[in-house]
């Protein structure tokens, strides 16, 4: 045979070889890997709201239907998920949190469920047994308001370090408030902080003093930082390998604890360059449990200018990993006197509370913002500070442009009546928190008075209907990840009492879930590839244990995750643990 023609029969098998294996690859392709079948899928996608059946493959989802049409898609090597009708939800989007502290939470005394001074004083003894002399003891999340009476010898409603530093003479003592807004040290803390009675107050902050002028323990917002850099200066010291390892266990322990709630994206509100560095060494390990939207956080305007265009990233590590925003803070929180208000507290007459980071560096950061590409999220909780924020950004947007800019004050949980249209005006979002409503509620009135808090505390239907874009979150670990609890809260408004919180504000069950999800992905510009169960969208999925749509409402707050779904893998599945 003529090598031409034995050339020309070779390539003519080669084409027929590759075209038999397209047409086979082609037909393997229209199966799934997962199904999900026999359930009520509530798909947040007005062009099908409801479906028995998800199709995945890879990371996505490939077909949304009844079961019959899913089954279709079934091959040999499928894998099947009976949810025999449980609920399938968008996978939860944590809208505004702090992700390496609720791993350290994990880590210190959890101080969240405490009733009374007394317990913690047991509970800082107890932990004094297990260490060392000049070990630190920390621990978070009290809360005064919480506690079934007042300490006697209390100022401004918190003791004095007294009985603390009795039952911890050799270990220095750091309790952070609930809020993150405050914390509370023992004698030997405030010795190695250099704090006696003649310190002054450091800008946007408070050291608390009894009648003659000593620190009862008390440190109000930026005035704990004096504390904190020593215990950072004390950490400086450990080996890389130990600070590696320390770090890579928080990340792990947020993440089963996000999981767990059925968490499946994390916006981190403020990580500075060397988190986000540690964040991006876990995706290229493929070890972020979850995936996170990062704010930048704690570097200077200077800094920043130079290293933003680097530290840009959009679905880094298979979408895992996005830093695209800012995060600056104008306040501080409302129960620790902290945030900056127009007219003086109902509770405090002398103060308008503090701003804790100057408007004109924010100012500047916005600008840095606008000419980078990236998101600027505030915080900003009183009143004053919200106007403020409002102002900042409008100098700052080209005209017209606040929409598309899409940028954030974050908790907007105490708004004059006169700035609601501002935000919808401006385009900005409201990056609230329902937990911090109905946890809040008992002392609201108290800081503000009943007629500025029916006008401006928590004001979710008032935005929603000017055309504002309400997220959800929980702030953890301020408050508990679990959106189960934040979605109650914007559902029902009522505190842990039972008690009616201005129930005029409260948002419908589908805007609450909405709010979780699909207005989650849209303040991080994800709206095209998460927040809804969507062809072609990644495979994001929690299942609950029951129909939180449509059971009484006392039952929505008793919902469990039964199941979550990253990327097609289950991630968390109760009672596997």
């Amino acid at each position: 045979m003529p090598r031409f023609i034995n050339m020309f029969l070779v390539m003519m098998l080669v084409v027929a070889s590759t075209s038999f294996l397209g047409c086979a690859t082609d037909e393997v392709q229209e199966l799934a890997d997962v199904v999900l079948t026999n359930g009520k899928v509530v798909t947040v996608d007005d062009a099908l709201p409801e479906a028995q059946a998800i199709a995945i493959r890879g990371d996505r989802i490939i077909a949304v239907g009844t079961n019959e049409e899913i089954t279709a898609l079934v091959g040999e090597l499928t894998s099947t998920i009976d949810l025999a009708g449980r609920l399938a939800l968008p996978g939860f989007i944590e809208g505004h949190g702090h992700y390496t502290s609720l791993g350290r939470s994990k880590t210190i005394l959890d101080l969240t469920q405490v009733e009374s001074w007394d317990e913690i004083v047991v509970m800082v003894a107890d932990a004094v047994q297990s260490a060392f002399p000049d070990q630190w003891i920390e621990g978070r999340g009290w809360h005064q308001e919480k506690w079934n009476e007042v300490p006697p010898g209390s100022v401004e409603g918190v003791p004095t370090h007294t009985t603390l530093s009795a039952v911890s003479n050799n270990n220095p003592v750091v309790l952070g408030h609930a809020s993150g807004h405050a914390a509370f040290v023992n004698a030997y803390a405030l010795e190695l902080a250099g704090i006696n009675n003649q310190t002054p107050d450091p800008p946007g902050g408070t050291i608390v003093r009894d009648a003659d002028g000593s620190a009862t323990g008390l440190l109000r917002e930026n005035a704990d930082g004096l504390v904190y850099r020593v215990v950072e200066k004390e950490k400086a010291q450990l080996s890389e390998a130990e600070k590696w390892n320390e770090f890579s266990h928080q990340v792990e322990l947020a993440g089963e604890e996000a999981l767990s709630k059925g968490v499946t994206t994390f916006h981190d509100a403020g990580a500075s360059f060397a988190t986000i560095d540690g964040f991006k060494q876990l995706a290229d390990e493929g070890r972020l449990p979850v995936r996170l939207y990062v704010m930048v956080r704690s570097e200077s305007n200077v800094s920043m200018d130079d290293a933003l265009p680097s530290y840009r990233m959009i679905g880094y590590g298979g979408n895992h990993l996005t830093v695209r925003s800012i995060k600056r803070q104008i306040d501080g929180a409302l129960g620790s006197h902290g945030a900056w208000l127009l007219e003086p507290y109902e509770d405090m007459p002398s103060s308008t509370g503090l701003w804790v980071e100057e408007p004109d560096d924010i100012e500047t950061t916005a600008q840095l913002a606008a000419k980078h590409g990236f998101q600027l999220n505030t915080h900003a909780i009183g009143d004053r500070a919200n106007r403020e924020v409002l102002d900042i950004y409008e100098r700052t947007f080209p005209e017209g442009a606040g929409g598309q800019m899409r940028w954030r004050i974050e908790h907007a949980q105490h708004v004059h009546p006169d700035d609601v249209r501002r935000f919808a005006d401006l385009g900005v979002i409201a990056s609230m928190q329902g937990v911090h409503a109905t946890s809040d509620a008992p002392w609201v009135y108290a800081r503000l008075g009943v007629k500025r808090a029916e006008s401006g505390a928590y004001l979710w239907r008032s935005l929603i209907e000017a055309g504002v874009m309400v997220t959800n979150g929980t702030d953890t670990p301020v408050e508990d990840v679990s959106p189960i609890s934040s979605l109650y809260s914007s559902v029902v408004r009522q505190d842990r009492d039972g008690n009616e919180f201005f129930p005029g504000q409260r948002m419908t069950r589908l805007e609450a879930l909405q709010s979780y999800t699909i207005n989650n992905a849209y303040a991080a510009f994800e709206e095209d590839i998460k927040g809804s169960i969507t062809v072609g969208k990644l495979a994001d999925i929690t299942v609950l244990d029951r129909d939180i749509m449509t059971v009484p409402e006392a039952e929505i707050a008793r919902a469990q995750v039964d199941m979550t779904i990253v990327g097609g893998e289950i991630r968390f599945e109760r009672g596997s643990r």
